[in-house]
């Protein structure tokens, strides 16, 4: 091999090695696992709108990093508020407790449905649609770290209190 075949091969290495990690990023972020972090008193989407703690699980053999984690909810088409985390590292195979802030412009109003979602969600009498309450979770993770890119799924928000109270993760 000559020394011009030797110089290009490793430069091809040096610009692929980056994609390479940022498709790694974007299946891991996507395969992250999530739950509320108070499992005494389980998920509540009042208790979301007070801010808290959400539990990440990373079950693939590399550490993943988001840029931001988003829970944005929709009633009858309008938003209702959103709770977001900022960037964060997550191991590979581990867990990791991340703070967030939930934000609306309606605050006391949300609160208000909130509170009747979780009484429906417990058992409770049926007040308000269940059905038109719509949350759509957004992970964003930069690929090599300047070209955006986010996965976002549409779930009920049945689902996701589901999914917040969820009492084990492959990690644990």
């Amino acid at each position: 091999m000559n020394r011009y075949s030797a110089i290009t091969l490793v430069a091809i290495i040096i610009i692929i090695i980056p994609f390479v990690y940022s498709g790694l990023n974007i299946i891991g972020a996507n395969q992250l696992e999530y739950r509320w972090n108070n499992n005494v008193e389980g998920f509540s989407f009042f208790e979301m709108s007070n801010n808290g703690e959400v539990e990440f699980c990373n079950p693939m053999l590399f550490s993943t990093s988001f840029q931001k984690f988003e829970i944005t909810s929709f009633y009858d088409a309008k938003n209702i508020g959103e709770f977001e985390i900022n960037s964060s590292m997550i191991e590979s195979q581990s867990s990791s407790i991340q703070a967030g802030s939930f934000s609306t412009e309606e605050f006391q109003s949300t609160q208000h449905m909130f509170m009747t979602l979780d009484y429906e969600f417990n058992g409770g009498a049926v007040r308000i649609d269940p059905n038109k309450f719509i949350v759509l979770v957004t992970i964003e993770t930069p690929i090599i770290g300047i070209i955006p890119y986010s996965n976002t799924i549409q779930i009920s928000g049945f689902e996701l209190d589901q999914i917040m109270n969820n009492k084990e993760l492959t990690c644990n």
